[in-house]
C-alpha cells in the first residue's frame, strides 16, 4: 500500500512539475486574490505572516499540509510543496522534490560522505555544501523542482562498522561528525564559513540533520530499524550520540532536523517530547521544522505498539514537538484524533508555524523568484567546471594510502604494461555510491589508468561484486602478461545500503582467493584499491609481501576513477586519513544491537570506536601513510596547566566517590570558558620529494590517574588541513578549550571536567597538561584525591541547577 501512494505522489509530482519550466511560488502580484494579503505582505516580519496564513486554513486545509506532499491550496494562490528531497553528496532525484528531467539532466556527484569526511578538510566540507545549494537552487528555477528541504547530511556516529549507512556519514568521531554538520550545512544554506552570515533569514536552500537520535542500526540478523529498541546509557548519549546534533542546532543552525525510526530507551524518537521539545528547541535553542522519517509515525502504532490506536500515534508526535509526516499518517487520521479529543487545533497550528516559517525563509511566499536574492542562479551553474572540478579534489583528499611496501607507490609513468582485475574496476556505478543522481560525468578507474598505460589489459575476475564465481585462471593468464597489476577489490550497494547490514567484516565471496592468486602470479607486488563504506578486515593483505600498496577509495564520486589513477601514478600525493576504526573480523562476535561505546572488561566487551575500543585493530582511526615523510613538533603551548575553579560557574568543585575533584561544564561558550582557552602551535615539516596536502590530528589523553567515570582513552580535540611543499616546515595553530576538549560525561550524563594529568598528543609528539581543583595551593593535581573540601549547600544548589538546566528540565527565563 504504501509503494503504491508513494508511486502516486511522484506521478503527480512529475505531471506538476513537467508543465511548465516556472518554479512554484506563493503571492504573484498578478493575482488579485493574495496580493493584499498579509500573509504577502514582505514589510511584515515572517512570524506575521505565517500566524496570518494559519488563521486563513480550514482545519482540512492545515491537516493537509502536515505530510511531505503537500497539496495546492488553490483558493490563497499558494502551491503543492514536496518536503522529500535528497542531497547527501549531490543534489539527487532519490526522493520527490527533485526531477532531473528537463534541461538539467544530471548534477555533480560528490565522492560519498565518509570518503569526503577522510580528507578532514572542513572548508572543503563546506564548499561542497555550497555547490550542493547553489545546484539546488539552480534546479528549482529551472522549474524542476517541488520543493527546497533537502534531507542532508546523515550525523550519525559511525558506531558498528557493519552498519550498511556508514558509508553515507562522517565517520566514528562525534567532533568530526560535528564539524561536518557545521560546514556542510553552512554551506547550503547560504551562510559564511564561520557561520552568522544569514543576516534576514532567508536561505539559498534547507539543509536537515538526520537521525535524530541514536540511529546506526538498519536491518541486521532479523532486527529491523522500526521495531528496533535502543538502549543507550545517559553517558553515551551524552559524549557520543548527541554531540553532532547538538553542533548542527546551535552552530550551524540548521533548519530541520529529522526524528529516526527507533525508540531509545523504549521511547519512539518522533514520539518523545523530552528529545524533540525540551532538548531540541528549549535546551539548544532549535527554530526549524522536525519532519518524521518516511513512515516513522505509522509505525509507532503498527510495528511497535507503542499505543493503543493510529489516533493515539498522531496525538504523541505532534504534542512531542514533530511538525512534518513523511508519508500520509497524519493526513489519515489527524481529523479523527481531533474529534476524539485527543488533540487540539492549536497542536496543528504549532507544526504548521514551523512548516510556513520555513517555506517564507525560502522565498517561496514572496513572488517570482526570478526577482529575488538566487533568483539568477542557473542550469549554467550546475556541473560547472568549478563544481566538477571540487568533486575530483574532493576524491583526491579523501583516499587513504594504507601499505605501501618498498615505495611500490607511486608507480613510474613510464611502464610498458598494466593489467587491471576486478569487478569495480570498470564500473562508474560502484563510484558513486547510495543517495546519488545523475552524474555529470563517469569515469572510470579502468579508463583513467588507460590514459597512462596504452598498454592495459582488462579482466573484472569476478561475476559481480559479490564474486559469487571467480575466473581466476584467466585472471591469472592475463596478470601473468602484465608488468604491474592493479587490482580495484571491495564492495558496492549490494553488500553495504540502507536496510541492509552486513554480518561479516571481510571481501565478498571468492574476492579473498581471487586477489591471493593474482598477486601470487604477478611478476611485481601489486596494487590493491578497494572501494567500500564500511570498514573491511583485510589483514591477509596488509601482511601478504606480493601485495605493494593498498589503497582505501570509498566510494569516491563521478571523478574518483580520474583521482585513483592520479594517485597511482604519482600525480598526486595521497593526503586521506581513516574516518573509522577497521576492525578484524572477529569483531563481528558483539551483537550490533549492543549500544554501548565504553568497554566492560569482566564480560569481555572491548567498547566501540577508537574512543573506546580496548581491541586489536586492522588499521586505526586516523591511520594514513603518504608519499612523503612528515614529522610533528610542538613549538608553544601556552599552558600548562588550569584550574577547575575558573571554569566553574559556582566557583567551586564537586568530587566523586573516588575523591577526584571536578566541575561541571554543559556550556562550552560562556566567558569562563573563553578566558580559559589556550593556544598550541605545532611545526610540520615534508621530508619528501613531493608537495603533500595531509590533515593534523591533535588528540587529548588522559594520564594514569584518570578518573572513576570511563573517560574516553583518547578524544579528537581539532584538526586542520595543511598543505606543504617538498621540504617545506609550516606553523599550524590549534586552539583548545579545556571546557570542550577536556570533558566527558559521567554515569548521569552530566559532561564534566575532572582534575588530573592529561596530554595534548599529535603523532608521536606529546605535551603534559595538568588539571588542578583550585589555584591556592601549590599540591599536583594528584594530591587532591586526599584532600577534604567543605562546600556549603548553596555550592552544591549550583551544580544541581546546572545539571537540571543540561537535561531539559529547567530553562532560564
Amino acid at each position: 500500500m504504501r509503494s503504491i501512494q508513494l508511486l502516486i505522489c511522484l506521478t503527480l509530482t512529475i505531471l506538476t512539475l513537467t508543465e511548465s519550466t516556472q518554479p512554484p511560488f506563493a503571492c504573484d502580484i498578478s493575482k488579485p486574490a493574495t496580493k493584499s494579503s498579509p500573509f504577502c505582505n514582505l514589510t511584515l516580519p515572517i512570524s506575521a505572516r505565517v500566524k496570518d496564513l494559519v488563521s486563513l486554513l480550514t482545519l482540512d486545509e492545515k491537516i493537509s499540509q502536515l505530510v511531505n506532499a503537500a497539496p495546492a491550496i488553490p483558493r490563497l494562490g499558494i502551491p503543492a510543496y514536496e518536503w522529500w528531497s535528497e542531497a547527501l553528496h549531490g543534489v539527487s532525484n532519490s526522493g520527490f522534490g527533485i526531477l532531473l528531467n528537463g534541461t538539467i539532466k544530471n548534477t555533480t556527484s560528490f565522492p560519498q560522505v565518509i570518503l569526503t569526511a577522510a580528507s578532514f578538510d572542513a572548508r572543503l566540507w563546506y564548499r561542497i555544501g555550497q555547490a550542493i545549494g547553489l545546484e539546488a537552487r539552480a534546479v528549482y528555477n529551472q522549474g524542476q523542482a517541488n520543493g527546497m528541504t533537502f534531507w542532508a547530511p546523515n550525523i550519525n556516529v559511525f558506531r558498528d562498522p557493519r552498519w550498511g549507512r556508514g558509508q553515507e556519514t562522517p565517520g566514528e568521531d562525534p567532533l568530526v561528525s560535528s564539524k561536518y554538520a557545521s560546514s556542510y550545512v553552512r554551506g547550503v544554506q547560504g551562510d559564511t564559513f564561520e557561520g552568522g552570515g544569514i543576516k534576514d533569514g532567508h536561505l539559498q536552500a534547507s539543509a536537515c540533520c538526520k537521525h535524530f537520535t541514536a540511529y546506526d542500526l538498519d536491518h541486521w540478523n532479523g532486527v529491523g530499524r522500526f521495531a528496533f529498541d535502543a538502549k543507550v546509557t545517559k553517558q553515551d548519549l551524552a559524549d557520543t550520540y548527541q554531540p553532532p546534533f547538538q553542533s548542527c542546532i546551535q552552530h550551524a543552525q540548521a533548519s530541520g532536523i529529522m526524528c529516526a525510526y527507533n525508540r531509545v530507551n523504549g521511547v519512539p524518537n518522533c514520539a518523545d517530547h523530552n528529545l524533540l521539545t525540551n532538548i531540541a528547541r528549549k535546551q539548544w535553542g532549535f527554530q526549524g521544522y522536525i519532519a518524521s522519517d518516511c513512515d516513522a509515525v505509522s509505525i509507532i502504532y503498527e510495528v511497535q505498539n507503542y499505543t493503543k490506536t493510529p489516533e493515539d500515534a498522531v496525538s504523541e508526535v505532534l504534542k512531542a514537538g514533530m511538525d512534518l509526516n513523511c508519508g500520509t499518517y497524519l493526513n489519515n487520521h489527524t481529523k479523527s484524533a481531533i474529534q476524539q479529543k485527543k488533540l487540539i487545533e492549536s497542536d496543528i497550528d504549532r507544526a504548521l508555524t514551523n512548516l510556513f516559517t520555513m517555506r517564507m525563509r525560502l522565498g517561496l511566499f514572496n513572488g517570482d523568484p526570478a526577482s529575488l536574492p538566487y533568483g539568477s542562479i542557473g542550469p549554467n551553474q550546475v556541473c560547472s567546471k568549478p563544481h566538477q572540478d571540487l568533486a575530483l579534489e574532493a576524491a583526491r583528499a579523501g583516499t587513504v594510502l594504507l601499505k605501501n611496501s618498498n615505495k611500490l607507490l607511486p608507480l613510474k609513468k613510464t611502464i610498458s604494461s598494466l593489467a587491471v582485475i576486478g569487478p569495480n574496476a570498470n564500473s562508474a556505478r560502484t563510484l558513486i555510491g547510495n543517495y546519488a543522481g545523475p552524474p555529470c560525468k563517469a569515469v572510470e578507474p579502468l579508463k583513467a589508468l588507460q590514459s597512462y598505460v596504452n598498454n592495459t589489459h582488462y579482466h573484472i575476475g569476478c561475476d559481480k561484486v559479490n564474486c559469487s564465481t571467480a575466473s581466476v585462471t584467466e585472471a591469472v593468464e592475463v596478470v601473468k602478461k602484465a608488468d604491474y597489476v592493479v587490482m580495484f577489490m571491495g564492495l558496492d550497494q549490494g553488500q553495504e545500503r540502507e536496510d541492509f547490514d552486513r554480518v561479516d567484516l571481510v571481501l565478498p565471496g571468492l574476492q579473498h582467493d581471487l586477489i591471493t592468486a593474482v598477486a601470487k602470479a604477478a611478476k611485481n607486488p601489486v596494487v590493491l584499491v578497494v572501494l567500500c563504506g564500511g570498514p573491511v578486515d583485510i589483514s591477509f593483505a596488509k601482511n601478504d609481501p606480493k601485495i605493494g600498496g593498498i589503497l582505501w577509495g570509498g566510494y569516491p564520486g563521478e571523478s574518483g576513477g580520474i583521482a585513483l589513477a592520479e594517485i597511482i601514478f604519482g600525480d598526486h600525493n595521497p593526503g586521506g586519513r581513516l574516518p573509522v576504526t577497521w576492525y578484524p573480523k572477529e569483531f563481528t562476535k558483539i551483537p550490533m544491537t549492543d549500544m554501548r561505546m565504553r568497554p566492560e572488561p569482566s564480560s569481555n566487551y572491548p567498547g566501540r570506536t577508537y574512543r573506546f575500543y580496548t581491541g586489536p585493530t586492522v588499521f586505526p582511526f586516523g591511520f594514513r601513510l603518504s608519499y612523503s615523510n612528515y614529522t610533528y613538533r610542538f613549538k608553544t603551548v601556552t599552558q600548562t596547566k588550569f584550574f577547575l575553579t575558573r571554569i566553574s560557574t559556582t566557583g567551586t568543585t564537586l568530587q566523586t566517590s573516588d575523591l577526584v575533584h571536578y566541575t561541571a561544564v554543559t556550556d562550552t561558550e560562556t566567558d569562563l570558558c573563553e578566558k580559559a582557552k589556550f593556544n598550541a602551535t605545532l611545526e610540520v615539516q615534508n621530508h619528501g620529494e613531493m608537495d603533500g596536502k595531509h590533515a593534523v590530528l591533535l588528540f587529548v589523553k588522559r594520564g594514569q590517574d584518570a578518573g572513576s567515570n570511563e573517560s574516553p582513552l583518547v578524544q579528537l580535540a581539532g584538526f586542520e588541513s595543511v598543505e606543504t611543499s617538498a621540504g617545506e616546515r609550516v606553523e599550524v595553530g590549534f586552539v583548545i578549550s579545556p571546557c570542550e576538549h577536556f570533558r566527558t560525561a559521567n554515569e548521569d550524563g552530566l559532561m564534566v571536567v575532572e582534575e588530573g594529568s592529561y596530554n595534548i598528543v599529535v603523532g608521536d609528539q606529546k605535551y603534559p597538561v595538568s588539571v588542578l581543583a583550585r589555584e591556592d595551593s601549590n599540591a599536583t593535581a594528584s594530591s587532591y584525591r586526599d584532600s577534604s573540601a567543605h562546600y556549603t549547600c548553596f555550592d552544591y544548589l549550583g551544580v544541581i541547577v546546572v545539571s537540571l538546566v543540561s537535561f531539559g528540565l529547567l530553562s532560564y527565563s
